[in-house]
């Protein structure tokens, strides 16, 4: 059976017509200037007055039908108003428009059929053009015609004009392309958005000590901890030492908050009676809003927080006010360091959380989302495959979300969005998404967002005020291997304010100083991470529309961290491409030492006694040597912004059971028999890994032999070296030294012998830990 060919997963290099093409100067004139410009006729229905009462019941339930060839828009309806306000914007693409004749229809909505007020007609041709930065067409009265074009009673108040998408009615416009969704909830669900991530604090909870507590039991000594809940996170201390009433911990629990702050802080003084069973001896609530903020690593003020305990009586639970333990603290919200939200690796802002700490920014970066192109089919509709995509963007705090494009495997957005830039080291990440939230499909229950692909791209890998157009691969790795979901057409450009100011970046710490003054344990920062991730989901996906949280978690590379035999492979891989320029080197060199190319050999020779000759030339060469290289491969730089590689990432030769074990839940849900063979490869993979990391710490060890007297032999013999070497080379000027040292690793091979060297044996013999290991 013959393969299939390979999909093609490279990046392309596109030449769109980007913002109309009118070129002035060196700026395009349009403000959306990175995308390819859309022609939209707007229709802005304001209000109506004077309207007739039309049902028998002599009231009038008014709506606006907005009718240009096959599409038809429609405002929603008012109970017994004639004089109703709507405020809706229509917006129908130039490129579908198949009419002359623009027709704006008021109705009375009625049980049987709706029955025809008055409308307004508007030929195509007689439309005024707007071009942004102009104002917004004013919208003026219009008096209603019947059928035959006499006056009606009653009249609407509407602008009517040609636009473009950089239109400030564009993203709250109905669109004549989602005329197949009903409801305004699905309306909602298509509309493009700016969301903003909620302001994330480290809150730093030092508890230090408890006085006079009132155990149930005054005959043992009380085995107490401190517990403390802020919304899903909860956090224990250890048990006190100091096994008394007054007991001592000062130990640092850290929490995550987010601005604005819902939920206290409850602490709980609780007493291990036996194994599982905990008894409150007090507790209080602290709300966040009121607790002092620190911009650095000076200690805040520490205070005493009174302990309430409820007693039940008669039933009830009620406060047991006679007399009030209390607990010493010292609490506040780290405005010093940058809460961790997403994967180091792919960090899109790494600013401090207090505003008062930011550096002035570096540049502007500008995102348009042109189109995509070849969308596989995502669901099934009326018996067919459909696609409704969508695209996020992530960069810092600012979210963006295009408009829904339906039914279309060849979305075009047309799009432009703008961030401020604090630093080049960054990464943007952008997502494709199927939208399942219309016709009602949240009621369908768990209907999630389908991921079609995603794009990152790293700031610094980008030459400034250069627009970037490409066309990049959607891949998605799923259990059955890498698949081509498509590909996404983006404009980037990323234009620097100061490049004094993004050089001086380059040899600023990057994340914040409080970070290297009071650092976080690597734990500490994957369960903050961890929860800083399910705050943003969370609250994003309370947004409206909201921003779900399987999407959040996609942008965010939540579960990234979980094992993959295919992403152990490749970061292996990946270190044996960095060790090979090594080897390479040492390859090279043994043809040099061997006299594989005598003039070459030669030629070494002749730089060798220069530099032995003139020491003080040696670290110039060497400079000059790397200038030179880096001038020479100067030719070869990366013309393209990175993208997804599929070869590097394993995805294109990964087993189908490495990749069914990378998509298992966690904890595993497959067999009893599947699961022992994949332990038994795990087994085998980290006994290669541990021979590894062992043959390292032999090698440490033994130079560490060299002088510990553990072979008293050895070592008397290495110190008897050491002392002859010394008066050797005190003696000896050091060029002869150095020369005859470098004469000898460069002999020829006929003085060469094909055993290990004295050095080598010596050091091969030295004793390691390894015999005392069990």
């Amino acid at each position: 059976m013959q393969r299939p060919p390979p999909e093609d997963f490279s990046l392309k290099e596109t030449n769109p017509h980007l913002g109309g093409g009118k070129i002035t100067g060196d700026k395009l004139t349009s403000t959306y200037d990175l995308v390819e410009q859309m022609q939209y006729l707007y229709v802005r229905v304001v209000k109506a007055k004077d309207l007739p009462a039309k049902d028998v019941t002599g009231s009038c339930d008014p709506y606006v039908e907005v009718k240009l060839g096959n599409y038809k828009g429609t405002t929603r309806h008012f109970e017994k108003k004639t004089n109703p306000e709507w405020n809706q914007v229509f917006a129908f693409s130039k490129e579908r428009i198949q009419a002359s004749v623009l027709e704006v229809t008021v109705k009375d909505k009625d049980v049987v059929k709706d029955d025809f007020i008055g409308r307004v007609l508007f030929d195509l041709n007689e439309i005024p053009k707007r071009v942004p930065p102009d104002s917004p067409l004013a919208p003026q009265w219009y008096r209603l015609e019947d059928r035959k074009g006499d006056k009606a009673k009653g009249e609407l108040m509407l602008a009517v004009w040609m636009g473009t998408q950089a239109d400030e009615a564009f993203p709250e416009a109905w669109h004549s392309d989602a005329a197949t969704v009903s409801g305004t909830d699905g309306l909602a669900n298509i509309r493009s958005k700016v969301y903003l991530s909620p302001k994330l604090w480290y809150l730093r909870v030092n508890v230090i000590e408890a006085q006079d507590l009132q155990p149930t039991d005054k005959g043992r000594f009380p085995e107490v901890f401190v517990k403390a809940v802020l919304g899903n996170q909860a956090l224990r201390t250890r048990i006190s030492q100091s096994r008394s009433i007054n007991p001592m911990w000062n130990e640092d629990l850290m929490f995550v908050a987010a601005e604005p702050f819902e939920e206290p802080l409850i602490l709980s003084v609780e007493d291990k009676i036996a194994p599982g069973k905990d008894e409150v001896l007090g507790r209080c609530a602290i709300p966040l809003q009121y607790l002092d903020r620190r911009l650095d690593h000076k200690p805040v003020n520490t205070k005493w927080y009174n302990l309430e305990k409820h007693v039940i009586i008669e039933g009830e639970k009620k406060k047991d006010t006679k007399f009030a333990s209390r607990l010493h603290m010292r609490i506040c919200l780290e405005g010093g360091y940058h809460v961790l939200d997403e994967s180091t690796h792919y960090s899109s802002d790494l600013r401090p959380t207090a505003k008062q700490l930011w550096k002035s920014s570096i540049g502007v970066l500008e995102l348009g989302v042109l189109n995509a192109q070849g969308l596989m089919p995502m669901k099934e509709k009326n018996g067919r495959g459909t696609t409704d995509a969508y695209c996020v963007a992530k960069y810092g705090q600012k979210w963006v979300r295009t408009r829904t494009i339906i039914d279309s495997s060849m979305p075009k957005w047309n799009e432009q969005y703008t961030w401020e830039v604090f630093d080049p080291c960054t990464v943007i990440t952008i997502g494709v998404f199927d939208n399942c939230h219309l016709h009602g499909g949240d009621k369908a229950g768990g209907a999630k967002d389908s991921r079609i692909g995603k794009v990152r791209i790293r700031l610094s890998t980008l030459e400034t005020d250069r627009v970037y157009t490409h066309s990049y691969p959607l891949l998605v790795l799923h259990p059955n291997g890498v698949k081509k979901m498509g590909e996404i057409h983006l404009a980037v450009r990323f234009t620097c304010s100061s490049l004094l100011n993004m050089m001086h970046m380059y040899s600023q710490p990057l994340l914040p100083k409080m970070h290297y003054i009071h650092p976080l344990t690597v734990s500490q920062l994957d369960s903050l991470r961890h929860q800083a991730t399910q705050i943003v989901s969370m609250r994003l996906s309370r947004a409206e529309p909201p921003l779900r949280k399987e999407v959040v978690e996609y942008m965010l590379d939540v579960g990234s961290h979980m094992w993959s035999m295919r992403r152990s492979k490749a970061n292996f891989f990946r270190i044996m491409g960095v060790l090979s320029g090594l080897i390479a080197v040492g390859k090279w060199f043994d043809q040099i030492c061997n006299w594989k190319n005598p003039i070459t050999t030669v030629l070494i020779h002749i730089l060798f006694i220069i530099l032995v000759m003139y020491p003080e030339l040696i670290l110039p060469t060497i400079f000059l040597y790397l200038f030179l290289i880096g001038v020479w491969y100067y030719r070869w730089r990366p013309r393209h912004p990175p993208h997804m590689d599929t070869r590097l990432s394993h995805a294109d030769s990964a087993h189908p059971d490495e990749l069914d074990e990378e998509f298992d839940t966690f904890p595993t849900s497959r067999g009893s028999d599947i699961v022992r063979m994949r332990y038994d490869r795990l087994r085998s993979i980290a006994g290669r890994i541990q021979t590894v990391v062992g043959d390292l710490a032999t090698q440490g060890e033994r130079l560490q032999s060299l002088l510990s007297w553990r072979d008293p032999r050895a070592t008397a013999l290495f110190v008897i070296f050491c002392l002859i070497a010394a008066i050797v080379l005190y003696v000896t000027p050091f060029q002869v030294v150095a020369l005859l040292t470098g004469f000898y690793i460069l002999r020829h091979p006929r003085f060469r012998h094909k055993l290990p060297s004295v050095p080598l044996n010596f050091f091969r013999r030295l004793p390691a830990r390894t015999d005392c290991m069990l």
